[in-house]
């Protein structure tokens, strides 16, 4: 069986496009959310997306084969806020791990069921958490933090371990604006590996720059960013999220020419028009993804916020045919 690196360095791999915007698509009720499980939970449910892995796992199995159909060679757990601090949200801390645990196995059934004749791999999903250690939440104190680097980090622990008994193939930290956060993900995947003596599973890191000004919402430019996470020896390092294409080409063409690894973008259907929602079609979005594939900045492309199956079908489309980026030697270790 190939690896993700092998199959990386002969083509450019797509990664699925977006869970919540298709989620949407089923209008699902608070009962929906609810399922019989958690039909008398004291709070209300409906948003909670992650435990929809538990309450309708049918229904995200089947989004997992849409994007599967469209040609994803990369598809993501449903686990975006499962962990412990954002399911708080939720009074759901207790059951975050069996959410992580679910997810990756309903992801691992959907790639069973689809039978590719491709490699397909599984990433175990980890955001940015709904609290960040770098920020204060308080405006009158700057000093004040909602949130510490050891709760975190053993929030991700938590998170890390279910995606890995659940069946993962790596690991991708993905939509990050807080680095500190995202150094607290990696200090718990490594120590996860290290105390289990399970073999170590490769690591994606995406970052999120939030305007014009090129850097994160805790203030990091790009370059400071990439080195603030090299350490990690991740597999790939890219862009997803807040942006889209065309406000995201010069972030990942200067990503690109600093990267010592593969590189990776997916970018949102456009910016949100003024009812927030995503008007970019797949044409549009397949148009200037496979600019960045001729340009020789990309690794990995696929879709964020407001994209679907039917993005992701024109991405793989137009990029199908064309060469990965040449990454440096340095990366050839992976």
């Amino acid at each position: 069986m190939e690896t993700i690196a092998d199959c990386l360095r002969k083509r450019i791999l797509i990664i699925d496009g977006a869970m919540g915007t298709m989620i949407q698509r089923h209008r699902l009720t608070e009962e929906d959310y609810r399922g019989e499980r958690f039909k008398d939970w004291p709070s209300d449910l409906k948003g909670n997306n992650d435990l929809l892995c538990l309450t309708q796992p049918d229904i995200i199995k089947g989004i997992h084969l849409e994007y599967l159909e469209a040609g994803a060679d990369i598809i993501e757990t449903n686990t975006f806020n499962a962990q412990r601090v954002s399911m708080a949200d939720y009074h759901m801390e207790d059951i975050a791990y069996e959410i992580n645990v679910a997810a990756a196995r309903i992801a691992r059934e959907a790639v069973q069921a689809f039978q590719s004749d491709k490699p397909v791999f599984v990433a175990g999903a980890i955001g940015p958490m709904n609290k960040t250690l770098s920020l204060s939440p308080d405006v009158n104190n700057p000093g004040f933090r909602s949130v510490y680097f050891d709760e975190v980090s053993e929030a991700y622990y938590e998170q890390v371990k279910g995606l890995v008994e659940g069946g993962v193939d790596l690991l991708l930290i993905e939509t990050i604006f807080d680095t500190l956060n995202a150094k607290a993900a990696i200090y718990a995947i490594k120590q996860f590996f290290k105390d289990t003596g399970i073999p170590e599973l490769p690591i994606m890191i995406s970052g999120t720059i939030t305007d014009a000004s090129g850097r994160t919402l805790s203030g990091q430019t790009l370059e400071a960013f990439y080195i603030s996470v090299q350490h990690a020896a991740p597999l790939s390092i890219g862009l997803n999220c807040a942006l889209g294409a065309a406000e995201m080409r010069p972030h990942i063409e200067e990503l690109s020419q600093i990267a010592a690894c593969f590189t990776s973008a997916y970018p949102n259907a456009g910016l949100p028009n003024t009812m927030g929602e995503y008007d970019e079609q797949p044409e549009q979005t397949a148009h200037f993804l496979e600019d960045w594939a001729r340009e020789g900045y990309v690794n990995i492309v696929g879709g964020c916020c407001g994209t679907t199956p039917d993005h992701i079908r024109h991405i793989a489309e137009h990029v199908r045919n064309l060469s990965p980026r040449a990454v440096p030697v340095t990366a050839e270790a992976l």
